[in-house]
């Protein structure tokens, strides 16, 4: 493989397998290298958001994940699956400002809600340089359309993240719900 033009990880939540293939099939055709995650766990997530698992020289992380009310939506495990100190439940603001140590790493995260500004904030304050998500509940196609988007102008036309963020906004009216936070 020839140098590629970035390193992407691809965190994939439940339920969310069908476009994390399609993303990462672009993503590769693009020049990127993708480091795709399959979380079936809460720590599966913890690991990445921790930077742990994260490969050297990731640039961006897309969490594409189902989001909800600002959270994103986790696996649900039986109680006697949990390990110990794993946290039960959906991933808010408080579980990511525990376990997130993302310092100069971009995060885009495609589900619902995950635009909201108490969640924006929790990663932001987590070292990130610039987070991305819709603040509304955007239907599948439109979030998948978005990140090509999204990808396609900061490989192939060399955009930085705004400029990227606002022409992959542009596609049509309904992709105003997302929001960029730097």
């Amino acid at each position: 493989m020839s140098r590629p033009e970035m390193n992407v990880a691809v965190v994939c939540g439940p339920d969310c397998d069908m476009e994390t293939q399609a993303v990462r099939a672009s993503l590769e055709y693009f020049g990127a290298r993708v480091f795709t995650y399959w979380v079936g766990r809460p720590h599966d997530l913890i690991s990445v958001l921790t930077g742990e698992d994260l490969y050297p020289d990731t640039d961006i992380i897309l969490l594409n994940f189902h989001g909800d009310e600002g959270k994103l939506i986790m696996p649900e495990l039986d109680e006697s699956i949990y390990e110990d100190g794993e946290p039960h439940g959906d991933f808010g603001p408080g579980e990511i400002k525990r376990f997130t140590m993302l310092h100069g790493k971009t995060v885009i995260a495609s589900g619902c809600t995950l635009g909201d500004p108490a969640t924006a904030k929790a990663f932001m304050d987590s070292g990130c340089r610039a987070y991305i998500g819709p603040d509304d509940y955007p239907d599948g196609s439109m979030a998948l359309m978005f990140v090509i988007r999204f990808f396609y102008e900061m490989i192939h036309h060399k955009k930085d993240i705004k400029e990227a963020f606002h022409l992959a906004r542009a596609v049509d009216e309904d992709m105003s719900m997302y929001r960029l936070y730097q």
